[in-house]
């Protein structure tokens, strides 16, 4: 039978507006159950804590409940290769973090490729970590340690909590940027670093602040510097790295990702709501107190993000021939 021409071209333009109604639908529906958001790390630590504020916030702003998953094991690789695998409805979601960016180069053979294979959602915040030295170490600024450094080649042990961690990778760009000779002294985590660092057994650690802040306020640790471009509100006094060592930038950081085919109506949908919570004064507050800096944006914003991270991260794990145990 052969339609009308105004028929057809009535029909056609119908057809052509179906993607973006199913679309909105989507958009609309989602979430009409529970979603899982995977943690590669076990509970209690910083990357848990984060996605379990985060969380409570999903879960009161879509109305669905948001379960925190940790899936511990090969430097956070299982659990981002479950989420890879896992179907791209928006129901399972990652916790990204700078261990991702790092171990994009760190294990020379992965089942997934992260950038690719990972779609972007939303940064949630950065962390600075502390270049802190033990109290026994004659120096007090940035500038003098790498004097010290340099004098003392072979002398200075730098703990971290493990090869290829954000601990270990931010010294050794410390070490590529400035010509200091550290000797790497890898722990099983950042706990039993610290235990050394605070005995002397260590003499200088560049350690995320939630765990250090204490040991500072308390004079244990000597502090030199925020690695972060910018000062941290927590310690508003401390220079940063940077103002020494022109370029340098280091820090943690976590935020959320999907698999790739996910509907960009529901990461547009996420996105809204994790930028939501990142204004709102309570759970900022929450954040800030993990010594958190908002990372905002969109999801394009935080793919450029996580993309430049893993190109810098990239030439540093090259540079110190770093290998996963």
């Amino acid at each position: 039978m052969k339609l009308p021409r105004r028929q057809f071209l009535h029909l056609a333009a119908g057809t052509a507006a179906l993607p973006v109604l199913l679309r909105a639908a989507t958009a609309q529906a989602y979430p009409s159950r529970p979603v899982r958001l995977i943690v590669g790390f076990p509970a209690g630590g910083p990357t848990d804590i984060t996605a379990r504020v985060m969380a409570q916030w999903l879960s009161e702003r879509l109305g669905q409940q948001v379960v925190v998953d940790n899936r511990a094991g090969a430097g956070s690789n299982i659990a981002a290769e479950g989420v890879v695998n896992a179907p791209p409805d928006g129901y399972t979601l990652l916790l990204v973090g700078a261990t991702n960016a790092i171990n994009a180069t760190l294990y020379e053979k992965l089942n997934f490729n992260f950038i690719r294979d990972i779609a972007p959602v939303c940064g949630i915040i950065r962390v600075p970590l502390i270049m802190e030295v033990h109290p026994s170490v004659p120096v007090k600024t940035v500038a003098e340690f790498i004097a010290y450094a340099k004098a003392h080649p072979g002398k200075i042990n730098m703990g971290s909590g493990g090869i290829g961690t954000t601990l270990h990778v931010s010294g050794e760009l410390f070490k590529m940027m400035t010509g200091a000779d550290m000797l790497h002294v890898p722990y099983r985590g950042a706990g039993p670093m610290l235990t050394d660092l605070l005995g002397g057994q260590v003499q200088v650690a560049f350690d995320p602040m939630p765990s250090s802040i204490g040991y500072v306020k308390a004079g244990q640790l000597r502090p030199l510097a925020v690695t972060t471009a910018t000062r941290s509100e927590a310690l508003p006094d401390l220079p940063s790295v940077g103002d020494a060592v022109a370029g340098y930038e280091a820090s943690t950081w976590y935020g959320v990702g999907a698999p790739k085919n996910t509907p960009a109506e529901v990461i547009d949908r996420l996105n809204k709501e994790i930028n939501a919570g990142l204004a709102d004064p309570k759970l900022k507050t929450r954040l800030t107190e993990l010594g958190g800096m908002m990372l905002t944006g969109s999801s394009a914003d935080f793919g450029t993000f996580i993309s430049d991270e893993t190109q810098k991260w990239a030439k540093v794990v090259k540079f110190s021939g770093a290998k996963a145990d």
